[in-house]
């Protein structure tokens, strides 16, 4: 995960302060391993000229206002985070520095879920605004893997179901994955299917727990089913994910974008730079993206490798294969 660095206007004395940690335990956990963690912020912040050492019941910080203002809130982040069991390392000093400069940390526009959603970039809580606004029918989240575009956009669909503003919640997928094929798995096409919809599966039993969800799936009201599912329906009052779209084609974006029933809305997601189609097929999101750009009421998202939010090397990864020209 990377963090847009902005120098000050003009040249500032450095102030200091000391974040006060009583406990001697969760001072070394916030220090890290051999002082990594601070080495990390004076890293991540060195354009405000911070530095920060350990000292007896807490930790120094020095630099400019602005820097050990920012220091201070990412370590409170992180001591959140420790204190509600989440391992202290390198991945979660990096999350705590991006949420600590991230505004309203915890978002308030979803209601009716197990737990609160909170955005953990700038860029996520930019498209959590987008989702949480019942106005827009149609939202494409756009970005690499491990940007939570998928899992931000059921957690919409859950609240909207759970608190009666749409009846049905509907996520659907191409079954295209990394160039396998189907017919060679054994079972019906539903077994054959499910396991691509795991990721899903996971996201609706985080947000509202098992019992619900299967509770709600018998009464129709939550169905994941592949994309061939949509051709000839029309969907009212639903709340549609169309997941993994970069690898419908051309023919199916339009048939799924075309479903859209009244009193429904749409959030359609994926990773250009991961189209599985086989052949020279064009991807049929990458086709929407660039012929939808004008339309009316059609809303685009772009998450990007600074909003990442898996291991630390994810996003380092993703910008090696952008510089190498591929994704």
């Amino acid at each position: 995960m990377t963090t847009k660095r902005r120098k000050p206007a003009s040249p500032e004395a450095p102030i200091s302060r000391i974040y006060e940690v009583r406990n001697a335990a969760r001072l070394q956990d916030l220090c890290g391993p051999h002082h990594r963690h601070l080495q990390i912020l004076e890293t991540k912040l060195a354009d405000f000229g911070l530095r920060a050492e350990s000292q007896g019941g807490g930790i120094l910080l020095i630099g400019t206002a602005e820097g050990v203002s920012i220091a201070e809130a990412t370590l409170a982040e992180l001591e959140r985070r420790i204190r509600s069991g989440t391992d202290a390392n390198d991945m979660e000093v990096e999350g705590a520095l991006e949420a600590a400069q991230t505004p309203g940390q915890t978002f308030g526009g979803l209601v009716g879920l197990k737990k609160p959603i909170k955005p953990q970039t700038r860029g996520q809580a930019k498209y959590l605004e987008l989702l949480a606004n019942t106005d827009n029918a149609l939202v494409f989240g756009v970005g690499p893997a491990g940007t939570g575009k998928t899992f931000l956009a059921v957690a919409a669909g859950v609240a909207e179901l759970t608190t009666g503003l749409r009846q049905r919640l509907i996520v659907t997928r191409p079954a295209v994955e990394a160039g396998e094929k189907l017919g060679f798995l054994p079972g019906t096409l539903e077994e054959k299917v499910d396991p691509y919809m795991l990721p899903i599966w996971d996201a609706l039993r985080d947000l509202m727990g098992q019992e619900q969800m299967e509770r709600r799936m018998a009464r129709g009201e939550i169905e994941v089913a592949p994309l061939a599912f949509m051709r000839g329906r029309t969907l009212k009052n639903a709340f549609v994910i169309v997941d993994e779209a970069q690898n419908t084609t051309v023919s199916q974006m339009k048939m799924v974008l075309t479903r859209l029933g009244r009193d429904s809305r749409m959030v359609v997601t994926g990773d250009p730079g991961q189209v599985d189609l086989p052949g020279s097929q064009p991807s049929g999101m990458k086709h929407a993206l660039r012929i939808l750009e004008d339309v009316d009421g059609i809303n685009a998202h772009y998450l990007t490798a600074a909003d990442v939010v898996r291991h630390g090397l994810v996003s380092r990864i993703i910008d090696a294969y952008a510089a190498a020209g591929e994704g």
